[in-house]
């Protein structure tokens, strides 16, 4: 056969013969109509003694293209032309030949170049499928491997339109060779067990060992319409199959139609790709027979090393023909001896895979031998996609699910965590389906080491009580403004005793904003200026304009004056955006070296806690070296956020200055979700301890001085053990041979804090880029000479 050059069991000569031969028999029939119709067909054919022999060169097609027309004419009536969608053709070939006119027509539309390709045909499968036609046809294989074929065609507008063949194999004979071989019963069952084996398949039914002669008739049937809503079904399944009875039970019924073997089950499970294991699915009546009741099973565990290969990494059908010769052979080995223990004789397991992802697993199981085999496994070709769309339906609400009982029970938690968040969410899943009742249990993570940093503006509450202390100055000087031309046009005493008051709180002030001070002047303001402003509005134009200049400058959200405080809430609000913009950047980096759990908080700066250790990681894998990678880490960072800062600084409003303070604790700790708090915190009395020094360390003092252990331009970072001392002086002198430090280190002890004694800090000096291109560096007091010029 010319037209292609792939090797195939099957030789395909274009023949004739059988359908003549039946003509041959109608001239003896009793129907004198049928006998000369008998007549004309055999006396055209006879001068072409080749469209009886058989050919395979295509070309004779051509050469012969009218008398074929004329053989064929009763099996492709011209009457019926414009409508039926008819070819002849040969098996398992795109090639066809007298095709209808609707089928020429249909053809055209599609274009010049476009050539009808059946769509579920597999590359690679054609000579395997050539054998099943042998087994069947030749030697009475009983094999149901009938599955719909499809022409997919566009037509003029480009929309697809989507035929089902119907294939009419009766003028074909298959007749063996010189080159076929008896096949035993040995020989066919060792087929059926290896139905992708085709060195095996080409030994055992050699190339052109069988000859295919005759030709077949399909019939095309437009189902577009049919195809369109087995799509659409496949997008709105069910979305209640976890808690519907009658789920699992309906899909076995349909199972056992699609397959026509009314005893096989069906069951499903769920793939976790993060963990390489199969999990179950969590839902009435459904179950798993990998599992057979388990929690959970490594996927090396429970497949066997060439089904791990086929189902895991290559995403095929796995089919178990003989579970018990299997499982002798393996010795015992999963998946067989699993299935062996459930009765189950033959099994096909399916990868549930989408967008090259495998999700889980379909099970169909057998109590009878050879009653699943490779064969059969093909037809769930056609139904997998229905299953994958559900599938991934199901993963979606389960995902959303889980997010909406996280969000529900613990708000939002990092991503480094996430994963034992997931974990329990599942297990509450399980609870309410079970009808038991569900409860969220706290998540521990134990063995953790804490690192904590801080970057704080430096004096804010004086810079905000300043701020306060000057609007609330200018407000009551603009009061007392109003009050005294009020006085002057209208001699009342009251106006007189108001802008007493006024002074008082005026003068209450001027040195020192006390704590009371905002409340009592804004309780002063509310209760007894604005109702005299409300007044001298309504009886004085002139006065009212200028109460209205007055009002403008007030802030509805704070009912007072706001311009100091403005500028100092906008300059803190840019020094904390600019600087969690840079942490948050920097610990995408950081979270790629090794998993770690991380939060910041924005208050007068920026404070961040970062917690590393084995339970932290999913995976495992911890080592001391990622929690001394981390260290040094956020000390490079917390120089970048300085550097940053000190950028910032120019542009802001205010030009507030910083501090930052790194903590070193050098024991492990326990951190427990507090559902109350909706966070993590430290577990137990003794790592309190930790929370204790966090908190206070900020306001330390060096000890026998009166001086501050934060400075502008330095990072001091506390510690109590002589090992992190030299561990931080190591990480130092390396950050000098990148520019971040300059020589200016010193070593300090603390003042005792509250309950907490012996502590000591390094007092690094930073040194600042002027830009990022720049390689001049500069120490604080260098910056801030240049600033002051």
């Amino acid at each position: 056969m010319e037209c292609d050059d792939k090797i195939r069991p099957l030789r395909y000569l274009i023949s004739f013969d059988k359908l003549l031969r039946a003509y041959e028999e109608m001239l003896d029939g009793d129907d004198d109509v049928l006998a000369a119709r008998a007549r004309q067909v055999l006396e055209a054919q006879r001068p072409y003694p080749i469209l009886r022999d058989g050919f395979e060169d295509l070309e004779m097609i051509d050469e012969h293209k009218d008398v074929i027309s004329f053989i064929l004419q009763d099996s492709f009536s011209p009457i019926l032309g414009e409508n039926e969608i008819k070819v002849a053709s040969i098996p398992y070939f795109d090639f066809f030949f007298n095709p209808s006119k609707r089928f020429q027509n249909i053809v055209r539309q599609a274009g010049p170049f476009y050539k009808p390709k059946i769509r579920n045909q597999e590359i690679g499968v054609d000579y395997i499928m050539g054998c099943i036609v042998i087994l069947k046809f030749y030697y009475g294989v009983e094999l149901d491997f009938s599955r719909p074929y499809f022409y997919d065609i566009p037509d003029s507008n480009g929309v697809m339109h989507h035929y089902r063949i119907m294939y009419n194999a009766d003028f074909i004979d298959i007749l063996p060779t010189e080159k076929s071989r008896d096949l035993s019963q040995a020989d066919i069952d060792e087929l059926m067990e290896s139905p992708d084996n085709l060195i095996l398949w080409q030994e055992k039914i050699p190339p052109d060992s069988f000859l295919v002669k005759g030709f077949i008739i399909a019939n095309m049937f437009d189902v577009t319409s049919e195809h369109s809503i087995s799509e659409i079904k496949s997008s709105l399944i069910a979305s209640d199959k976890r808690s519907n009875d009658n789920f699992m039970g309906n899909l076995q019924e349909t199972f056992r139609s699609f397959f026509r073997l009314p005893d096989i089950k069906v069951g499903f499970v769920v793939y976790n790709a993060r963990k390489d294991q199969f999990e179950p699915v969590y839902g009435r009546n459904m179950s798993s027979f990998i599992l057979n009741g388990k929690d959970s099973k490594l996927c090396h565990d429970a497949l066997c090393q060439y089904s791990y290969k086929r189902l895991i990494q290559e995403n095929k059908y796995f089919a178990i023909s003989d579970v018990e010769k299997y499982n002798q052979e393996s010795n015992g080995s999963d998946p067989y001896h699993v299935l062996g223990d459930q009765e189950i004789k033959s099994a096909i397991l399916a990868p549930i895979a989408f967008e090259g992802e495998l999700l889980g697993v379909l099970e169909v199981v057998s109590g009878r031998k050879n009653e699943l085999n490779g064969v059969n496994a093909r037809k769930l070709d056609d139904v997998m996609p229905y299953i994958v769309s559900a599938v991934v339906r199901s993963k979606i609400e389960e995902e959303n699910l889980i997010d909406a009982i996280i969000q529900n029970e613990c708000t939002s938690v990092h991503s480094s965590v996430y994963w034992r968040f997931q974990e329990e969410a599942k297990y509450f899943i399980k609870d309410q389906l079970e009808s038991r009742s569900p409860s969220f249990k706290e998540i521990v993570f134990k063995d953790v080491y804490p690192l904590y940093g801080q970057i704080d503006i430096k004096d804010s509450s004086k810079a905000r009580n300043k701020a306060i202390q000057r609007d609330l100055m200018i407000q009551l000087s603009q009061i007392n403004g109003v009050l005294e031309k009020a006085l002057v046009k209208n001699r009342l005493p009251i106006y007189e005793e108001l802008i007493f008051r006024v002074n008082n709180h005026l003068n209450s002030i001027k040195e020192m904003l006390y704590t009371n001070s905002e409340q009592a002047i804004f309780d002063f303001v509310k209760e007894e200026i604005d109702p005299v402003f409300e007044h001298l509005k309504k009886t004085d134009a002139k006065i009212a304009k200028q109460i209205h200049a007055y009002e403008a400058k007030i802030d509805m959200g704070t009912g007072s004056y706001y311009d100091h405080r403005k500028n100092y809430d906008e300059s803190v609000t840019k020094i904390n955006k600019k600087l969690v913009s840079v942490l948050d950047k920097k610990q995408e980096d950081a979270q790629a070296m090794f998993p770690h759990y991380f939060e910041r908080y924005k208050t007068d700066g920026v404070e961040h806690n970062l917690y590393i250790g084995e339970s932290i990681s999913e995976n495992g894998g911890f080592n001391s070296l990622y929690l001394n990678n981390l260290r040094l880490w956020q000390l490079q960072v917390m120089c970048e956020m300085e550097n940053v800062h000190y950028k910032l600084k120019p542009e802001l409003p205010i030009p507030l200055d910083a501090t930052s303070l790194l903590l070193v604790y050098s024991s492990s700790l326990s951190i427990r979700f507090r559902m109350d708090e909706k966070k993590f915190d430290v577990d137990g009395t003794y790592n309190a301890r930790y929370e204790v020094i966090k908190k206070r360390i900020d306001k330390a003092y060096i000890k026998g001085t009166n001086e501050r252990l934060t400075q502008t331009g330095k990072i001091a970072i506390v510690y109590s053990q002589k090992k992190d001392e030299l561990e931080y002086l190591r990480y130092i002198k390396f950050l000098k041979s990148k520019k971040y430090f300059t020589d200016n280190v010193e070593i300090v002890e603390l003042e005792g804090l509250q309950g907490v004694s012996g502590l000591k800090a390094i007092r690094a000096e930073i040194l600042y880029k002027t830009d990022q291109e720049s390689q001049e560096s500069y120490t604080y007091e260098d910056l801030m000479a240049t600033l002051e010029e």
